[in-house]
């Protein structure tokens, strides 16, 4: 791949030429550096990285394209209650989509993070972008049928706001979906400002498209927010960064059995204890950096424990609304009861995640002693 001939072809496919600013090209190129010498594509692989990249560059140029032509987007509030961050395998998604589910909060939901701008001539209805949705969590539960007992796809659920970040192309995403280190290595020095910027714009924009989310604010979810904790706090000045936790003996190896499943959707190739290595090692590094960033702004945090979400999550839920400054009521403890009810009836008949930490070249021991910082203050 060639990070010119991308740009050329999502230009070709739009007829735009207006990216704005062009600080993206530098992730972009890292990005594309790194899967060409290490992700070790399959054909089908890289046909749909290719696919991908180029998806993700019209994506900015129809941004632009739409600001130019409503100036008035500039002007939407973002008012972002949380960030929900902690490591991947924490109990963070099911935390995440019980505050979504309140009807004081809104989350970016899977089919518009997957297509945030409306195609020409859709409705408000966004019937197109829903129906490419769907058809893209159908293609993908069948390139990776297992990742259903990992993680539950909600095509039209809450869903990670790191997807809008993706168009950045600077993004936890790339290197959970390829084997690219040396892009990784990259992400964890590289100054994100200009990505939450953009994320506060795409905010702005699902906003302005959607009134009901008048007077609502946002509960945004991502582990991709533990690189950039200032950033985040800086970006987002009354946002509270909510931190799951939960034994990284267990969280590790879970994520990196995650990352297995969905690399080998691009490669034939996928050395697992190369992934589990990779993955412990920049957990460590990661949650070292967030002690120190929170020391600064103790005020800022909520801690909420996997186990405490297990016993009792609507209580949970309840916790972090009062942290967030509100009240919980009748109408919370409704929406908290309906979406359990769900959930539960979703995971009926599903299989066992079943993975252990040898599987990815680890142990329970490496991992005790390597993480004993963070076990020792949070658990």
């Amino acid at each position: 791949m060639n990070t010119d001939d991308l740009v050329r072809a999502a230009q070709d496919k739009t007829g735009l030429t207006e990216f704005g600013d062009d600080w993206f090209r530098e992730p972009l190129k890292v990005l594309v550096d790194s899967l060409n010498t290490e992700a070790k594509l399959s054909e089908f692989g890289a046909e749909l990285t290719r696919r991908r990249l180029t998806a993700l560059l019209v994506d900015r140029l129809r941004l632009r394209a739409l600001q130019r032509e409503h100036p008035e987007i500039a002007e939407v509030e973002v008012d972002v209650a949380a960030e929900i961050c902690g490591l991947p395998r924490t109990g963070s998604t099911l935390l995440h989509r019980l505050l979504a589910a309140s009807p004081r909060l809104t989350s970016t939901l899977s089919w518009e993070t997957g297509y945030p701008i409306p195609f020409p001539g859709e409705g408000p209805d966004a019937g197109e972008r829903k129906r490419r949705a769907q058809a893209r969590s159908k293609m993908f539960l069948e390139l990776s049928p297992e990742f259903a007992d990992i993680h539950t796809i909600e095509w039209d659920g809450p869903e990670e706001d790191v997807i809008l970040v993706d168009r950045s192309f600077v993004s936890m995403s790339f290197d959970s979906f390829y084997w690219v280190p040396g892009y990784g290595d990259w992400l964890r020095a590289a100054d994100q400002v200009p990505a939450y910027r953009e994320l506060r714009e795409w905010l702005q924009v699902l906003r302005w498209q959607d009134p009901s989310r008048q007077g609502r604010r946002w509960v945004l979810k991502s582990p991709h927010h533990l690189t950039a904790v200032d950033t985040v706090l800086d970006t987002f000045p009354d946002a509270v960064i909510v931190m799951t936790h939960r034994s990284p003996v267990s969280a590790v190896p879970s994520y990196a059995s995650m990352v297995a499943t969905m690399c080998a959707q691009h490669s034939e190739s996928v050395d697992r204890p190369a992934l589990g290595r990779y993955w412990s090692a920049r957990f460590a590094t990661t949650l070292r950096e967030f002690a120190s960033a929170r020391r600064e702004r103790p005020e800022r945090f909520c801690d909420v424990r996997f186990s405490d979400m297990l016993d009792d999550p609507a209580g949970q839920a309840r916790r972090v609304l009062g942290a967030l400054g509100l009240t919980p009521d009748a109408a919370d403890d409704a929406a908290f009861t309906e979406y359990l009810a769900r959930n539960r009836a979703e995971r009926q008949g599903g299989h066992k995640h079943s993975y252990t930490a040898e599987d990815f070249g680890l142990s329970a021991e490496q991992l005790e002693r390597d993480f004993a910082f963070y076990t020792e203050v949070y658990l």
